[in-house]
């Protein structure tokens, strides 16, 4: 296509325009030179429940929210020394998932190594931002929140003839946004507890024993002075926590 039309190409998705880039130098000059103009993404319909799509990093228009997300995520969670400091949680969870796989091996019938996997995947990033176990035998709502962002990521996943056809959105003829919204209302209800109970921790003197997590990060993150924002509130806390696991699903 792209000998044909050239390095720009513009389709029509059902009443949706879009541009496809096919060359590296076009790229350059898009992304390059007028990234700031061109930094916003298109939301799906299901996404605009419960402020996620003013929130979520992947999603949120580029500004100072933005720019703050971004350098919380890049100084404080995505560096080489806390990465590394998560070596013994990784670990853990590891060892974790082959004492349930020698378990399950007691049982006559196959073993699912996927769900194992899927399940030690979704505990190692609670670990670094909880710092606790989500998935538990003895742990309800760690449970119904690993299949609250499991009903995101399908409703996120799934074909919406509303991304299609904007003004069907509001007749959500689907089902994906109603789907969505309570999937996701659940997960924040979730993410809530956690973070207030972190907050009630924090309150206390001397419950400071442990290494500081992405949540801790979230809770004590202070504005420089530059930017116009100077503290996330309770509810930005709550979608970005729940972030850390729907992102790496979706």
């Amino acid at each position: 296509m792209k000998e044909k039309y050239g390095p720009v190409i513009g389709l029509k998705v059902g009443a949706v325009r879009t541009v496809a880039i096919s060359s590296a130098k076009a790229a350059a000059v898009l992304f390059k030179n007028n990234d700031a103009d061109l930094a916003d993404r298109a939301v799906l319909d299901c996404m605009k429940c419960h402020d996620l799509q003013k929130i979520l990093p992947g999603l949120a228009p580029y500004g100072t929210f933005w720019r703050v997300l971004k350098r919380i995520y890049t100084v404080d969670m995505m560096v080489v020394k806390r990465l590394n400091e998560t070596v013994p949680v990784r670990r853990r969870c590891v060892d974790q998932m082959l004492a349930w796989i020698d378990e399950e091996a007691l049982n006559p019938h196959p073993i699912e190594v996927g769900r194992f996997l899927y399940s030690t995947s979704f505990n190692i990033i609670a670990s670094l931002v909880f710092s606790r176990d989500l998935l538990d035998p003895n742990s309800k709502e760690g449970t119904e929140f690993f299949e609250m962002v499991s009903q995101m990521t399908e409703c996120a996943a799934k074909p919406n003839m509303s991304d299609a056809f904007p003004w069907l959105s509001r007749l959500d003829l689907q089902g994906v946004r109603r789907r969505m919204n309570h999937a996701a209302g659940e997960a924040l209800r979730i993410a809530s507890s956690y973070v207030k109970e972190r907050m009630e921790e924090m309150s206390k003197e001397g419950v400071h024993n442990r290494p500081k997590d992405f949540l801790d990060v979230l809770i004590e993150f202070e504005g420089d002075g530059k930017d116009d924002l100077t503290k996330l509130s309770e509810h930005e806390i709550d979608i970005l926590v729940l972030d850390t696991q729907f992102s790496y699903y979706s």
